[in-house]
């Protein structure tokens, strides 16, 4: 960390490495309390003017950022691969679904949030119900560093559409990304910072919390989300959360072996495991239990951690996860588990390689708490009865992967998640209409789709009065022919026995 001088005064920066060289790839501001002070008063400014364009307006502007994105896409891939380390095919990927989702939110803003008729009933009949979804003015988002371009676009994208302005804190692992995504909406939106940057560490994130925003989007561990909560709390501000997981995968008797197999090693491994959604645990019945763990394990040899353009998964982004990845393979062997690819010497110093474990109790650390790396525990059931109850015996709940023909749709229902994706795996973040979100400890609130685009409104209820009513009822000159006459009609319309 370094400090700097300017004119009018001293700002602290910090280096932004690549993962996999420590190169130094760029350098950013700490920005203080009084610099998020300050953007939070200019994006609330900004963000009556953004408001003032209407549905149409912001859809046409949003829609000219996706033109940008897509035609600069190789370019942010390339930040993207510089601070992560990700493959730069991974990065593309990420980049592809934010873009998707951009366009559903500028061609659905509007029917999804502008006002709709109600029915006043038969008791207010003279009345027109109205409700509609207005902004709530100035949105703060705290993104992450595992995919730092699709998960916070998915707040980004849907607070701007409903009409708020957005204050966004990356990563400190990221801060490069978060700048290529505001500089680019700025190119299209010049008039109002409408989009704003701030990069540090967590005292930068913890200011934007208590600092006055109407709502806060927060992505990361869960630790961290309940000091978000609490910063929150000083202000009565409302968050949204999406915490992690440590998401299951169930495999029963007639399922796609091959395609479960493949599934669960590409959501297991890809981003070298650093996917809150990704598959962690599986749970096999017995009847294709040793066909399955055989094709897991042939299928995650060929998979291979490295920087050159041969591998296909990166370094381990965050060095302390390092640590965690390397403890939870060392409990799960030092009770009776089994690595059949890997193991503890698969941890390095930047770089773990695919790691498949067996025979691992269901207490242990690498079941019940969320890795964050290239492993997979894969579990013999006897039923998929089982399979859902040790599936659900967690404290997260986020995303889920059921691979069955007969009872597929069943098991999904089942499953205590907020998305499940059959015989897929991870569909359902590309569904730009579907929600995403968890319970539990993988936190609360939706984005995506249509909950999402509501995630960052108040609802507005209006009743007027299309004519005088023949019982009025809000007024001290109701007469007791009045109260009879309403009585006899709620008698009528509720008093019937079944």
């Amino acid at each position: 960390m370094t400090t700097v001088q300017s004119a009018q005064s001293a700002t602290e920066t910090f280096d932004s490495l690549n993962p996999a060289t420590d190169e130094v790839v760029g350098s950013y501001p700490v920005h203080t309390e009084e610099d998020v002070a300050a953007a939070v008063a200019r994006a609330r400014a900004a963000s009556k003017w953004w408001n003032s364009l209407g549905f149409d307006g912001r859809a046409e502007r949003l829609t000219r950022w996706k033109g940008v994105l897509t035609r600069r896409a190789a370019q942010l891939a390339e930040v993207v691969h510089q601070e992560t380390g990700k493959p730069h095919s991974d990065a593309m990927i990420e980049l592809i679904l934010a873009i998707d989702h951009t366009a559903w939110v500028a061609k659905n803003a509007r029917k999804v949030l502008g006002p709709k008729r109600r029915s006043a009933g038969l008791l207010m009949a003279n009345q027109s119900a109205t409700v509609e979804y207005q902004a709530l003015g100035v949105i703060g988002v705290i993104g992450p560093w595992n995919y730092p371009v699709f998960t916070p676009m998915g707040s980004i994208v849907y607070a701007l559409a409903a009409g708020n302005a957005v204050v966004f804190k990356p990563s400190e692992y990221t801060p490069g990304v978060g700048r290529w995504l505001v500089d680019s909406f700025a190119e299209v939106v010049p008039e109002q910072p409408v989009f704003q940057l701030l990069t540090g560490f967590g005292a930068t994130g913890a200011a934007l919390c208590r600092s006055g925003v109407d709502k806060l989007a927060f992505t990361g561990s869960a630790g961290t989300a309940r000091k978000i909560m609490a910063a929150c709390a000083e202000t009565l501000t409302p968050v949204l959360i999406e915490a992690g997981g440590k998401d299951a995968l169930l495999v029963d008797a007639d399922a796609d072996i091959d395609a479960a197999a493949d599934a669960a090693v590409w959501g297991g491994m890809s981003n070298a495991g650093q996917t809150c959604v990704g598959v962690e645990r599986v749970y096999v019945h017995e009847k294709v239990y040793d066909e399955f763990v055989a094709k897991t394990v042939a299928k995650a040899k060929t998979v291979r951690a490295g920087s050159d353009a041969g591998a296909q998964i990166g370094p381990i982004t965050m060095p302390k996860q390092i640590e965690i990845i390397r403890n939870h393979i060392k409990d799960a062997l030092s009770r009776g588990g089994k690595a059949l690819v890997g193991g503890e010497d698969a941890v390095g110093d930047k770089f773990v390689q695919p790691t498949v474990l067996v025979d691992v109790p269901e207490d242990s650390i690498a079941v019940q708490d969320e890795t964050f790396g290239p492993t997979l525990t894969i579990a013999k059931v006897k039923d998929m009865d089982e399979a859902v109850a040790k599936a659900n015996d967690s404290r997260y709940g986020l995303g889920a992967t059921v691979f069955a023909k007969r009872r597929a749709m069943e098991l999904a229902r089942r499953l205590r998640s907020g998305m499940t994706a059959v015989n897929s795996v991870i569909s359902f973040a590309a569904i730009p209409s579907l929600p995403f979100g968890g319970v539990g400890d993988s936190g609360f609130g939706r984005i995506h789709g249509p909950d999402g685009l509501k995630e960052f409104t108040r609802a507005k209820a209006i009743a007027r009065q299309r004519f005088r009513p023949p019982l009025a009822l809000t007024t001290f000159a109701r007469t007791e022919k009045t109260d009879a006459a309403v009585a006899k009609l709620i008698t009528l319309l509720h008093g019937k026995r079944k």
